[in-house]
């Protein structure tokens, strides 16, 4: 009775070294969106062929009268209208291809390999590396198309260990625990997406003084900061990596029995390796989900596409809705992130409580109603003391698109920066007790042994929506001349997200005691 006491306690120790590996990169993902967005926004921007397009668009009859009915009049003219947006949802998409194309794959081959250093450690052995050095190139091109060449190898290389870091954990952890280990691992992220808030700010404070200027000073300007902040990025993912690989001790997954390891006939072990390999692959090919099963998967896969819909957007463009509605650079609009962080990082342990106390579906949906109230009081406060000025969105958005400077703008604004830290903070919380519980859940759907194919399943889920949503999104903000229009883009993802999950009927842990007997049968 104590034996299995003391081993439904999770190891701390373990899953927070673990967990480094999903830390370095969380630290890459956060400072990817905003930093990337702002390149793009000023290399496409500058571009003549882009401003050229813009203009033969623009001039289209149909598409001035649908823009002027958005408070757009004369666009084309003013030069406000832009495919700047819309380009940049299309590259934002290309970290999200690779990972329905690529990631499900190595997923499966992270099921499959057989190294003395486990089956998942030899993919971020390589790919972390790889990726730091290539996220440190990006800021350095200076072109459009070699930046895009270094941004395409650097998320192939990042979707080559993306999923073994993820699936390191459920390895590593008792069924039971997972929640609960899932939180720590997702603690671990919150860390590094802390970490990549202050990044920024950490960098540019270094950059001022060794160069002795001010953000006022006539010489500055924050795109000079950017190789730095990316080769501090990389720095961290190398230092993740080398935790993992130093104090992570996967068991030896290769196939060989000790009489064959030591024997001298190659053409025996090879032999022998094959017939392994050979049988453990009938064996997950057998392992099917019953038809319930399957229509609880797809559910649950269908509510993270329509999840991933809205946080996407809101990930992606945050940084342009900062610099355009909240009047902030890069680096501020990453402070404002460190909310967002520490309120998720706060919830990771509650949110894995919960989802062993309440159900993982019931936590989940928890949390996207957390999520909708957040923006709920956004636009409740903000609509109110718009109608107390007298103004609506509307006069607000144009306003502030004409006369930035105008006082009302400038204290809307205030406000508008003031009001936006309790949204963060209810959407980190409500983001964790999410993100904690929908990978255990679809991992638990799916069984013991197919850990690395179904967390597959889940990226090809959450990467479908990231490949659609960018696009839908910059196509959106592109006509309704804003990026405020996040604040009802998303509300609307995560409300049909709930309505999806609601049918879910699997994927709660599976006690101890019961695995025990099922193992006892077998």
């Amino acid at each position: 009775m104590a034996e299995q006491t003391a081993q439904l306690k999770l190891n701390y120790k373990k899953t927070i070294l673990t967990g480094f590996g999903f830390m370095a990169s969380c630290v890459a993902w956060a400072v990817y969106d905003p930093y990337i967005t702002k390149l793009l926004d000023h290399l496409l921007g500058a571009s003549p062929t882009v401003a050229a397009w813009s203009e033969k668009l623009a001039s289209v009859s149909f598409l001035q009268r649908f823009m002027e009915s958005q408070g757009n009049s004369a666009v084309s003219a003013a030069g406000r209208f832009t495919i700047v947006p819309l380009l940049i949802g299309f590259i934002m998409t290309f970290d999200n291809i690779f990972g329905v194309i690529f990631q499900p794959t190595f997923g499966k081959l992270s099921d499959r390999c057989h190294s003395r250093f486990g089956k998942r450690r030899p993919f971020i052995l390589f790919g972390a590396p790889v990726s730091a050095l290539l996220f440190a190139l990006i800021p350095l091109m200076g072109t459009i198309p070699a930046t895009m060449v270094c941004v395409i190898l650097f998320v192939f290389v990042m979707s080559l260990w993306r999923a073994p870091v993820v699936a390191l954990m459920p390895d590593l952890t008792p069924p039971e625990l997972r929640s609960q280990g899932n939180a720590v691992i997702n603690l671990m992220g919150g860390i590094g997406t802390a970490l990549a808030t202050v990044l920024g700010t950490i960098v540019t404070a270094f950059y001022l003084k060794a160069n002795g200027m001010t953000k006022d000073s006539p010489g500055y300007d924050e795109f000079k900061t950017f190789p730095y902040v990316f080769l501090s990025v990389g720095a961290i993912m190398v230092l993740g990596m080398v935790v993992v690989m130093l104090f992570v001790k996967e068991k030896d997954s290769r196939l060989l029995s000790g009489d064959i390891i030591a024997s001298r006939d190659e053409v025996a072990r090879r032999a022998a390796e094959k017939k392994a390999e050979a049988e453990q692959k009938a064996e997950l090919k057998a392992q099917k989900l019953g038809k319930a099963e399957r229509r609880s998967l797809l559910f649950m896969l269908g509510g993270l596409f329509f999840l991933y819909c809205g946080s996407n957007a809101i990930q992606t463009f945050f940084a342009l809705f900062a610099s355009e509605i909240l009047h902030r650079d890069t680096a501020e609009a990453q402070r404002l992130m460190l909310v967002f962080a520490v309120a998720t990082a706060a919830a990771a342990i509650p949110a894995g409580w919960l989802g062993k106390k309440l159900g993982r579906k019931k936590t989940i949906l928890l949390g996207l109603g957390i999520f909708l109230a957040a923006f709920v009081v956004f636009f409740a406060v903000f609509a109110a003391v718009g109608a107390r000025k007298g103004f609506s969105l509307g006069d607000y958005v144009a306003l502030n698109r004409d006369d930035p400077n105008n006082p009302t703008v400038s204290a809307t604004a205030g406000m508008l920066n003031a009001l936006v830290f309790p949204v963060l903070i209810l959407a980190g919380f409500g983001n964790m007790l999410i993100t904690v519980n929908t990978l255990p859940l679809v991992l638990e759907i799916g069984g013991l042994k197919k850990v690395g194919t179904f967390t597959g399943y889940y990226y090809t889920a959450t990467f479908s929506a990231q490949i659609a949503s960018p696009i839908v999104y910059g196509f959106f903000r592109m006509f309704s001349g804003t990026y405020l229009s996040l604040f009802y883009y998303s509300p609307i993802a995560f409300a049909l997200a709930a309505a999806v999950i609601v049918f879910v009927r699997h994927g709660e842990a599976i006690p101890e005691k019961v695995l025990k007997e099922i193992e006892e049968k077998e």
